[in-house]
């Protein structure tokens, strides 16, 4: 089939998958990938297979698998196996906080994971300790390491920026990054999954933070997705901004759809009131054709949630 193109123009290729609500950590700014409420039901690596494979056939051939923290998952190599399986299929990523990466990055690589992003808001142990919950920055540390260690390249450090938290860390970071031939993705926070007023409270302008990077910078590029601004240090940095809130360009240029953890597709993050279900059908074995049509009305219900 052709690639498939939404009802404003917008082509789809990327699919980002919920494994699991559970994480090891706590972090506070946590939008726990725009589901509510708390489920156990999970999907099997049969029936991941299967929704991606039925994906695949409308053109996406990303896949970005997610939690919660979804090496909690005790059969997270027998998902992206299955995954890596699928006909079409060109990149594997997941994104993790790393504190399990040393003991599965080997294997990941070798059932099919291409990369990883991994979460990491400071290097300062007190700050991580604030942001996280836990005193774990020493193994999210290793984890980079043993990502490096097997080439699941390229490596991205995913840091939500923080107002009077961590904005001051930047410049560690940016260091940090080119020294383990990372890219570091410095992320806005949204509102989604914060109280308003804690949203307030740690919201902070990134213009500051792109006018610094700036000045520092020997090349800018756009990415085509969400038209996300890439900066080139002379350090050897390669930083990406990623600020979603009220940026109709970024939702203009967004080619994702979503899978949450009990096994419905989402058409947008901010939004939980136009989900399809998809693992419902598939488990009173529902046909190709049903489910691709589920597929097709997903697609059909998205929109841009900042609209000019």
């Amino acid at each position: 089939m052709k690639p498939i193109i939404d009802r404003f123009g917008r082509q789809l290729y990327d699919l980002r998958i919920s494994v699991t609500q559970n994480c090891n950590l706590n972090c506070i700014y946590c939008h726990r990938e725009g589901e509510i409420g708390s489920t156990q039901q999970t999907l099997s690596p049969a029936e991941i297979h299967k929704i991606i494979q039925i994906a695949s056939e409308f053109g996406i051939h990303k896949v970005k698998i997610t939690g919660g923290e979804p090496l909690l998952r005790n059969d997270i190599l027998e998902i992206v196996s299955a995954i890596s399986k699928v006909k079409g299929i060109e990149d594997i990523s997941l994104v993790t906080n790393g504190l399990l990466l040393a003991e599965y990055a080997k294997d990941l690589k070798s059932v099919g994971l291409d990369r990883v992003n991994i979460s990491m808001d400071t290097l300062d142990p007190q700050k991580f300790k604030q942001i996280t919950g836990k005193d774990k920055l020493d193994k999210a540390l290793e984890g980079i390491e043993s990502a490096r260690a097997v080439g699941l390249n390229p490596i991205k450090i995913n840091t939500v920026l923080l107002k009077n938290i961590n904005e001051e860390d930047v410049p560690e970071l940016l260091s940090f990054s080119a020294e383990k031939g990372a890219i570091l993705q410095l992320i806005e926070l949204v509102s989604l999954g914060c109280e308003l007023e804690k949203y307030r409270q740690l919201h902070t302008n990134i213009d500051v933070i792109e006018d610094y990077l700036r000045n520092l910078a020997n090349k800018i590029a756009v990415r085509k997705m969400h038209k996300r601004r890439k900066y080139f240090l002379n350090n050897g940095s390669e930083v990406e901004i990623v600020r979603p809130m009220h940026n109709t360009e970024f939702c203009a240029n967004c080619s994702r759809i979503r899978l949450t953890s009990d096994g419905k597709l989402k058409p947008c993050l901010y939004r939980c009131d136009n989900l399809v279900d998809i693992i419902s059908p598939l488990r009173a074995g529902a046909s190709d054709k049903v489910l691709k049509n589920l597929f097709l009305a997903a697609v059909d219900l998205r929109e841009p949630f900042f609209k000019k």
